[in-house]
């Protein structure tokens, strides 16, 4: 792990194109602007963590039969009167 110690307006580089900006410092709370193409994620770590959790719910999860998604095309049945 990089440790930098930065003051209120002072930046770091990530890689050629990701800029992370120290703007404002209150207490213990430092507040960070991220300037980041727009084709690269940039979230909190528990958002993403949240995010890769219901990504892998999703994937585990199996398909509806095929029998079962043709029921919800068949038109309703008429009762005889």
């Amino acid at each position: 792990m990089l440790v930098l110690t930065r003051k209120r307006g002072e930046s770091i580089i990530v890689g050629d194109n990701v800029e992370i900006k120290v703007l404002e410092l209150h207490g213990s709370q430092v507040k960070l602007g991220v300037q980041a193409p727009h084709d690269i994620p940039v979230h909190r770590k528990e958002i993403y963590i949240a995010i890769q959790r219901e990504n892998r719910a999703a994937a585990s999860t199996s398909p509806p039969a095929p029998e079962d998604i043709s029921k919800l095309f068949r038109p309703p049945q008429q009762e005889n009167n």
